[in-house]
């Protein structure tokens, strides 16, 4: 390996495909039952432990990785969920993907909220209790670009105690005037570390290119953004090797970006326009699987479970390890005040009104938490 300030893709470089694939197989429950015990002694766990904890040795012990994620997540979060909406701003896009319902192939309708529009959506939101948004669009540069960005942007952090945004990759001067307007984190997943796979699934337009992309959290980091969220899209290529350089991934940014507060999201390939199926299958038990071992691996990682599950499981699955959770939906531009389903990227799981989510989440013993629940930043507390 090169030197601390070595990117990332030059740590990736050192990393083998193949032989991670392999490794998960050679792990043994002797490897489980160490990582499991470094964790109960408060060891920091080191990449060979993740991948110990998602290896299928570990598939017998997870009962108890389980009970130490609950452990460690109210240890450190309390009992707890934030509950967050994504507005979607534009369904435009210049890329093709061949996983993604606003892929520029499809032939669905093209819409990007004006002004008036996206009033209406911040009101219908408002009306439904949230405060934390999470802004999506396609990827269409020249349309829905910094000029958008700076119409939009302040009008929404006027109504909205936290704003994310989960857009194009953007360059290191974008993103310091993000900052600069209030945006608190950045989304940007990786889709897959894979570079063939990557390839094979991104054919036009500039998301192609792999490099810019896995760049992207490095240039939030020298920007000093508050959050950065990572992550890959569960079945486009081996999802134990994928989320093993997730951890990886998280590894580096967190050494080099101390400073910088960082969360994962779970995406499993979800129905869409044009969609394809999963090359790699997670079943509901893997999943928490991985949930539980992300959490042992870093106690202080902030874990993201969206409706893209069923309500099923993401009842069950909350006290294991997440600390947010998107709630009612809409994956298509006008969704809130003027649904047109026909405009959505992809199809959701739990279409529950948020109050219904709410009210699982207190019967769990949890707390729906609406607005910013760090007010370390600069931000305002929990009401």
């Amino acid at each position: 390996m090169t030197g601390s300030e070595a990117s990332f893709a030059q740590h990736l470089s050192g990393y083998h495909w193949d032989d991670i694939k392999l490794s998960f197989g050679a792990k043994t429950a002797a490897d489980v039952e160490r990582a499991l015990s470094r964790s109960a002694n408060q060891t920091r766990l080191d990449l060979n432990d993740f991948m110990a904890l998602i290896s299928p040795a570990a598939e017998p012990y997870l009962e108890q990785m389980a009970q130490r994620s609950l452990q460690l997540t109210q240890q450190r979060f309390g009992k707890t969920i934030q509950l967050y909406v994504p507005l979607y701003l534009s369904n435009l896009c210049s890329n093709i993907c061949t996983y993604c319902g606003f892929s520029m192939h499809n032939a669905i309708r093209r819409k990007t909220l004006d002004m008036v529009e996206l009033d209406a959506e911040i009101a219908a939101i408002k009306q439904l209790g949230f405060d934390h948004i999470l802004l999506v669009t396609g990827e269409s540069e020249r349309k829905v670009g910094m000029e958008y960005f700076r119409q939009a942007v302040p009008k929404i952090r006027e109504n909205f105690s936290h704003v994310s945004m989960e857009v194009q990759p953007l360059s290191t001067q974008e993103y310091q005037e993000l900052k600069d307007m209030g945006v608190d984190s950045i989304l940007v997943y990786q889709e897959t570390y894979s570079r063939q796979t990557y390839a094979e699934h991104h054919l036009k337009g500039k998301k192609n290119d792999f490099d810019w992309r896995l760049a992207t959290p490095e240039r939030l980091g020298q920007v000093g953004m508050n959050k950065v969220g990572i992550g890959a899209l569960i079945g486009l290529d081996d999802w134990r090797v994928d989320c093993f350089m997730v951890a990886a991934h998280l590894q580096y940014l967190e050494k080099r970006f101390w400073q910088t507060r960082y969360s994962i999201s779970f995406p499993r390939l979800r129905p869409c326009t044009g969609g394809l199926e999963p090359k790699s299958v997670m079943t509901d038990r893997q999943l928490v699987q991985l949930i539980c071992a992300y959490r042992m691996f870093n106690p202080e990682l902030e874990l993201s479970l969206s409706t893209r599950e069923s309500a099923a499981f993401r009842d069950h699955a909350l006290p294991l390890g997440i600390t947010s959770m998107s709630a009612y939906s809409r994956t298509q531009p006008g969704g809130y005040a003027e649904a047109e389903p026909a405009l959505e990227q992809f199809s959701i799981s739990d279409e529950r009104h948020p109050k219904y989510v709410a009210q699982a989440i207190v019967e769990r013993g949890y707390q729906p938490v609406w607005t910013d629940w760090q007010p370390a930043y600069g931000r305002s507390a929990i009401e």
